[in-house]
């Protein structure tokens, strides 16, 4: 305190002088010393230096009288523990972005860690299942009842072949209105890229879609259903690929599958995916189901 008040002195000014008015103090003090060197006279030097210090004195002061001010304003309301909070304030001020991207990161971290125990219990269940005799995609106007459980489509299908252990099916639902199934068909053809069943059930559109794109099996070529492809059954289409055209469907509509199946369908056709995993076992469920028909 007494350096503080002989700094004042100094600079030939009151004890506790506004800050502005020791501004201009210092201002009008340095003009005059910069006018004195000009003439080449040292012998103020020490007595500027004097003042020199006394003003960064008294700026340290009014800087430490202000951040107190701030500081009590700020934090006064945790009293004790007003230190504490003004250091997690400054922390947080200055690294924010640190700890925010931190924080983030660890976020990601731990998603990651999690997916990677999903996808692993995922592997484990996978595992456990007996292998897969067939999979099954249902394609077009094929809806279950609200509530249903799954499992009655799976024991409808795998009924016939006791042998099977395991059979799967999903369902890609294309509604009949022109208005709202192109972006049905766009969802079908990604689905159609993605994924490779055995066997299609489908309604006739989805049928006449699917087929000339090559995905379909030539059924007339296996042996099991020869005996069928001159049936009424029997459908036929023309590809790029075979341009005379094969027998890709046959109509099960007719049959007791249709009848048995708890789905709400129009139509039922089915297809055997070109590079299916289980063909035989495709062909197979076609040919239990064909022989059902009247």
């Amino acid at each position: 305190m007494d350096d503080l008040k002989q700094a004042y002195k100094v600079l030939g000014l009151k004890e506790h002088a506004p800050k502005e008015e020791v501004e201009k103090r210092y201002s009008t003090l340095v003009r005059r010393e910069k006018a004195r060197s000009k003439s080449g006279d040292r012998a103020g030097d020490e007595e500027f230096g004097q003042m020199t210090n006394a003003y960064k004195l008294i700026l340290a002061s009014e800087d430490e009288k202000f951040t107190q001010a701030f500081n009590e304003k700020e934090y006064g309301k945790y009293k004790n523990m007003a230190g504490k909070a003004q250091k997690l304030d400054h922390f947080w001020r200055y690294y924010k972005f640190h700890t925010l991207g931190a924080i983030a990161l660890i976020g990601v971290i731990i998603y990651g860690i999690m997916s990677y125990i999903d996808h692993k219990e995922h592997e484990r269940y996978l595992a456990s299942l007996p292998p897969m005799d067939l999979e099954v995609t249902f394609m077009g106007t094929f809806m279950e009842e609200s509530g249903q459980d799954k499992n009655l489509v799976v024991e409808s299908l795998m009924e016939p072949f006791p042998e099977w252990k395991r059979v799967e099916y999903s369902t890609i639902f294309v509604p009949q209105d022109d208005m709202g199934r192109y972006a049905y068909l766009q969802k079908a053809l990604v689905t159609l890229m993605a994924e490779v069943p055995d066997l299609y059930l489908m309604d006739k559109y989805m049928f006449e879609w699917l087929g000339p794109q090559g995905a379909l099996l030539p059924l007339d070529t296996r042996s099991e259903l020869a005996a069928y492809g001159d049936s009424p059954a029997a459908l036929s289409l023309q590809t790029d690929d075979d341009p005379e055209g094969s027998v890709y469907g046959i109509d099960l509509s007719k049959s007791q599958l249709f009848k048995d199946l708890p789905m709400m369908k129009i139509e039922l056709i089915a297809g055997v995916r070109a590079n299916a995993k289980h063909p035989d076992n495709a062909v197979k469920f076609i040919e239990h189901y064909v022989k059902t028909i009247p």
